[in-house]
């Protein structure tokens, strides 16, 4: 790819030259010749042959965000299946129980 703006922009930076060097010619002429037949597509086609990597290189960026997303969730996730308190039970082995049991009237 690169290879192919570089010869472009040689191309057109000859055009320039001619266009400046040119007995009716003017080295304004010259410029305007380089940015309009040099500069502006070569910068277009690199931009345009360049969207695949980009594209590559956005996806690789969110799966390595979503990975490290979903690495810290997972302690979170573990701390909720097993409440901090669950070991602070008597040794006895009864439970109380937060709310008390509801009872039918006799």
């Amino acid at each position: 790819m690169y290879l192919i703006v570089i010869g472009w922009l040689y191309v057109a930076l000859m055009m320039g030259v001619a266009e400046a060097t040119n007995a009716s010619g003017t080295v304004l002429g010259g410029l305007v010749t380089f940015v309009l037949y040099g500069l502006l597509p070569a910068a277009l086609v690199a931009y345009l042959l360049g969207a695949p990597s980009r594209r590559k290189a956005i996806r690789r960026r969110e799966a390595q965000e979503l990975a490290a997303h979903a690495a810290a969730a997972t302690p979170a996730a573990s701390e909720a299946s097993n409440p901090p308190d669950e070991g602070s039970l008597p040794a006895t082995g009864t439970q109380t129980h937060a709310v008390a049991p509801v009872r039918e009237k006799p």
